[in-house]
Order: structure tokens, then C-alpha cells, then sequence
């Protein structure tokens, strides 16, 4: 079984306790803690891999591996670490400088202490606002230059973290997302030795160990239901059927809930749902990213040195700028391959969404050109392969990961809570705990919706 190619078909002759719709992190670390504690589990993914958002690609012309979805440990989040820790995973810390181009010259970064001081400035107990009301009202008029440096980072900071669209994203969110990264020493970053693949090596490994019934390239058509009675309607590549249990659990992206049903991955619930989840999923949005990884023959920024620098780029982290295409840039530091990742949050990803291969890797090359001042013609020479997902394109996802808008206070508390002891929820969307967007959030949520399913199972029998 790999999270790499597909899994082998499995009649679906017997009907099991808990279906799972989604083998993302949410509905992976939900089926391996069901399969746990002895409950007949079968996991529906439409894909014809695991991961979900998680998708690593493995490139033999490199020695780094190469995300097409989530890259960063966030911190030091004990959902992704504990598991891990189980197969001695190698993890290194991301470390190196960040570099700064504006007004034609690269100079390293020295924007976060400001920036820190304007986002520190929001607060929670007050009205709920958007996050451009409120920066257009605490740096309504700024007095200098740096200051208006500022004001702008803060708006690109927050747009590009979190793919979101400052004018819908809810302060009120954005503080509950600080207050746990807090918690985590969210500001520090990680990465495993080969990608997030290590993490679905244990998960793929528990599947095993629980016997687990995993069926990808099955997409879910239909969820009909009452109360203690679930049918679900499946198409995979032979033929159509339907499943039956006594619960099941949706892991489905925010994106897929909120779409309309006849588009392709889009599943129809009979009755559908209750008018709190859908105002509560007006509350929330998911953000828009599209990602580049260029893959050189070399690392040619080790020999550029920038205009009254010490040094050379060849500790270089991230580099940031004012694009309107790909504003921010990393490379694999502290490893030393030669590959660097152009990131498109919100309007970038907008603009290139659907877009072609080549046009996408021609916008990214001429970014780097632009902003590395080195010219176009040698990043052509140099370029080796490029590897991109568009996940605003993907049917399965339809978008990157959510955040809370205005007034989304309560939204994935409501998001979380199960209908009927019947139809439960998890996903990243579904966190309560402030990490949305986060794949340690994701597994979170995937925990509790478990331990929701393992107590009413509990109260049924008692």
C-alpha cells in the first residue's frame, strides 16, 4: 500500500461501523484512532493517492524532496512530532536569512519588528473587523517612509500566511491564530528529511497495523441519511455503489462543502445540511495559492552578492518582495540543493489559476529574474524542471486551506459538532483550537471527531 500510487480495489461486500469520506491527515489520523480502539473502519478516497493536500513528490534529479502541498513544520506542534517520533524521523530546523528586494536593491529584512508591532495592536474584545478596516484604521495616515514599508508588509504578511483576502479575513481569527501559534513557538519552522511523505509513512503504516480498509480513486456522489443510518453513494473506476453504516465522517475540504452540487467531487447530502453549518461555512473562505519549485542545475544565488552586503546569498532562506506574481520566494536552507519555491497566495494565485505549465513556470522565471537581477536567458540555460499544483484547479480541494472571516467566531465550533450522532466533521476547516490551515490543526480535528464517534459509541452501549 503507498500514498504514491493506487490502492488495490477491495470488494465492498461488508458494511463497516464508521465510514470516513477523505484520506487527508484529518481523515487518516480519524480512521487509525477508530481502527485503535476496534472499530470496523473503511476510509473513501477520490484521489488515486492518501495525503490529500499533503503530496509530496520525490525527484531522483534531487536529493530534497519536493512539495507540491503543505512543506513547513509550524512549530513545534505535538500532533505531527508525537508521530514522528514513532519512526525517528529526521527533522531539521529551517534556518538561513531573509532577503529583502525593493527600490531596485536586495538587502536583508528588517521589517518584522514592525510589522509585529501592528498585528500585536488587534484586539479581540473588541468588535470583529476585517483585517484591511483594520490596518486602514490604526496606520490610517503613516508619517514615514518606513512606515508605510510597514503597513504594506503587514497586508502582504497576512495575505500571504495565510492565502487569505485582507478584506475578508476577521481580526478575531487572526488573534486566535497567533494566540496558538504562541503556544508552539509557532515562529520557528521545520521541515522531515523527505518531505511530508515521512508523516504518511506512519500513518500508512497504523492503516496496516488496524486493518484499515482504504478504497482510492472512489469518489463520494451521494450522502443519504437519517438519524443512526447512513447510505453512501460511490463511484469508483469499474463501477457504482453504495455503501451503508452507522455513522460517517466527512473530512471533505472547506471548498467542496460550500460549492455547489454538479460540479465534478462535489457531494450531495439528502436531506442536506442543517441552516447552522451552512451559515457557519459562510463564515469561513479558503484561501487561494498556487506554488513553484524550480529545480537548477545549480545554486547560482551562492555567487550573487547584493550592493554594499558582506556576503553572498548562499544563506538564504526566504526572499521577499513587491511582485504581483510570486512576492515570495525560499530555497531548501540549511540543505543545499538547488531548487527554490515561488509562492502565489490570494490575487497572485488568482491571476494564474488555470493557467498553463508553461506560462506559470515563464511568470515564475521572470520574477526571480526581476528580483535576483540576473537575466532571464541564463535561468532558462540553468533550468533543470519545474514542479507545480494548482489546487484552485484541483477538483478534490478547490483551493488551499481556510480562514475565518468577519463574525467566524463561533464558525468552526459549530463546523466541528455532529449531526444526529450521525454525520460527524473533521478537516483543517473544523479545528477549534486556532490552527486552521495548519496540518497539525487538520490531525487535531481528526482526534476529536474520533474521540466524538468512540463516546457515543460508548453511551449506545452502556
Amino acid at each position: 500500500m503507498s500514498h504514491g500510487r493506487s490502492f488495490q480495489s477491495i470488494p465492498m461486500s461488508s458494511d463497516p461501523a464508521v465510514i470516513v469520506i477523505g484520506a487527508g491527515v484529518a481523515g487518516l489520523a480519524a480512521a487509525c484512532q477508530l481502527g485503535r480502539a476496534g472499530l470496523a473502519v473503511r476510509l473513501l478516497e477520490a484521489r488515486d493517492r492518501i495525503g490529500g493536500r499533503v503530496f509530496t513528490h520525490l525527484d531522483p534529479g534531487c536529493d530534497c524532496p519536493i512539495e507540491l502541498g503543505a512543506e513547513f513544520i509550524h512549530g513545534k506542534p505535538p500532533e505531527i512530532l508525537d508521530l514522528l517520533r514513532k519512526s525517528k524521523t529526521e527533522i531539521t530546523e529551517v534556518q538561513g536569512d531573509a532577503w529583502c528586494a525593493e527600490d531596485d536593491r536586495l538587502s536583508p529584512c528588517g521589517f518584522w519588528d514592525e510589522v509585529d508591532q501592528i498585528l500585536q495592536k488587534m484586539d479581540d474584545s473588541k468588535l470583529d473587523e476585517s483585517f484591511a478596516a483594520f490596518l486602514d484604521r490604526c496606520c490610517r495616515s503613516p508619517r514615514t517612509e518606513a512606515q508605510k514599508r510597514a503597513k504594506q508588509r503587514a497586508q502582504s504578511y497576512v495575505s500571504g500566511f495565510n492565502a487569505a483576502d485582507p478584506a475578508l479575513v476577521g481580526v478575531h481569527w487572526l488573534v486566535k491564530e497567533m494566540q496558538a501559534e504562541e503556544k508552539i513557538e509557532g515562529d520557528r519552522a521545520f521541515r522531515c528529511r523527505n518531505g511530508y511523505k515521512d508523516l504518511l509513512d506512519v500513518f500508512e503504516q497504523e492503516i496496516k497495523n488496524y486493518n484499515i480498509t482504504v478504497h482510492t480513486e472512489t469518489v463520494v456522489q451521494q450522502v443519504r441519511w437519517n438519524a443512526g443510518s447512513v447510505k453512501v453513494e460511490v463511484r469508483d473506476q469499474k463501477s457504482e455503489s453504495t455503501l451503508e453504516a452507522r455513522r460517517v465522517l466527512i473530512t471533505l475540504p472547506l471548498s467542496l462543502l460550500k460549492a455547489p452540487v454538479g460540479q465534478p467531487g462535489i457531494v450531495q447530502f439528502t436531506p442536506g445540511l442543517p441552516s447552522d453549518k451552512k451559515a457557519a461555512l459562510d463564515k469561513v473562505e479558503m484561501g487561494k495559492v498556487i506554488r513553484v519549485t524550480l529545480r537548477f542545475r545549480e545554486r547560482f544565488w551562492d555567487s550573487i552578492k547584493p550592493a554594499g552586503a558582506r556576503g553572498s546569498l548562499s544563506n538564504m532562506s526566504f526572499l521577499f518582495g513587491q511582485d504581483d506574481w510570486f512576492p515570495t520566494w525560499w530555497t531548501a536552507n540549511p540543505a543545499k540543493s538547488p531548487i527554490i519555491t515561488g509562492w502565489a497566495p490570494f490575487r497572485s494565485a488568482e491571476r494564474l489559476s488555470g493557467k498553463s505549465r508553461s506560462y506559470v513556470v515563464e511568470r515564475s522565471l521572470q520574477t526571480l529574474s526581476t528580483l535576483l537581477r540576473v537575466s532571464h536567458s541564463e535561468l532558462e540555460k540553468i533550468l533543470e524542471d519545474a514542479h507545480i499544483h494548482d489546487w484552485q484547479a484541483d477538483p478534490f480541494s478547490l483551493g488551499a486551506y481556510s480562514y475565518g472571516k468577519v463574525g467566524a467566531d463561533e464558525a468552526q465550533q459549530v463546523l466541528s459538532e455532529p449531526i444526529q450522532d450521525t454525520l460527524y466533521f473533521a478537516g483543517e476547516a473544523t479545528d477549534t483550537t486556532g490552527n486552521n490551515g495548519t496540518v497539525h490543526g487538520a490531525i487535531a480535528s481528526g482526534y476529536r471527531a474520533a474521540k466524538q464517534i468512540l463516546d457515543a459509541t460508548d453511551r449506545r452501549l452502556r
